[in-house]
């Protein structure tokens, strides 16, 4: 077999290793999945009405502010599945499975590669589960079109593997696994303080920067216009550089630290 066919049976092999983790511990994965659907319904039936007023300047309208909110909510899901993933690759750094592959004749790579795809897989599969909620609340993508809707999942998946490299960076110069939830907390955080809620002119002015200028509110403003079919702008490129910026990043940093020499 060729080097490429060994590395890709032996990631393979890691994917169904890491699938088969998620699925004998679903008590992190419910955790990530249920606070962006509570976040959900909280603003939709609770504050609906007052954002809705409020945004738009005029009557109460919870169906605009649902088609504004959702976007937002599903790029949290995104930032939130990268935490299981640090905390994940952090328990096999601690606990020797990783000095164990270290000595196996199987692809290095391939390890890494495990964690990643199964973290953006099951990213992409919450992501459609907090979909069909918001679906069954009333959000309606009508404008968009196939293309557009590609788009948007390209786009989601492509944000899902940027933070989750950065996150097996994190999960593997963490020296534990309480260190590497707390750690990814960023990931978590970061779409907060966002223009998942509000737009950004909408905020005071010294606290503008810290929305603007970070990696969540361009992807959420490109995923709002391919679904709502609405102008990108520069939102679009700013996004990919984001994307391709952190994921080179977190590529190089989760890399060096595997294959460095054990202490």
């Amino acid at each position: 077999m060729s080097a490429l066919s060994l590395a890709a049976q032996d990631s393979s092999t890691m994917l169904r290793r890491n699938l088969l983790h998620a699925r004998r511990y679903p008590s992190l994965t419910l955790n990530i999945l249920l606070t962006p659907i509570v976040l959900l319904l909280l603003f939709v039936y609770v504050f609906g009405d007052v954002m809705s007023a409020g945004i738009g300047g005029g009557g109460a309208d919870r169906a605009d502010y649902i088609a504004y909110l959702v976007p937002g909510i599903l790029l949290m899901t995104i930032g939130a599945t990268p935490a299981g993933t640090a905390v994940s690759v952090s328990m096999d750094m601690t606990e020797g499975i990783i000095a164990r592959f270290r000595t196996m004749a199987i692809h290095r790579g391939s390890v890494l590669v495990g964690h990643v795809v199964g973290s953006v897989l099951q990213g992409i599969l919450s992501v459609l589960l907090v979909g069909a909620v918001a679906v069954a609340i009333g959000f309606r993508s009508t404008d968009a079109t196939v293309l557009e809707w590609l788009a948007a999942l390209g786009l989601l998946t492509m944000v899902a593997t940027a933070f989750t490299w950065i996150a097996v960076g994190m999960g593997m110069a963490s020296p534990n696994a309480e260190a590497a939830s707390n750690n990814a907390l960023p990931l978590m955080i970061l779409p907060l303080i966002s223009s998942a809620f509000v737009p950004v002119d909408a905020m005071p002015g010294w606290f503008r920067p810290i929305a603007e200028y970070q990696p969540f509110t361009p992807a959420i403003e490109t995923l709002r216009g391919l679904l709502l079919g609405s102008a990108i702008g520069d939102s679009g490129w700013i996004t990919v550089v984001w994307c391709l910026g952190l994921g080179a990043l977190g590529y190089r940093w989760s890399t060096s630290l595997f294959n460095r020499d054990p202490e």
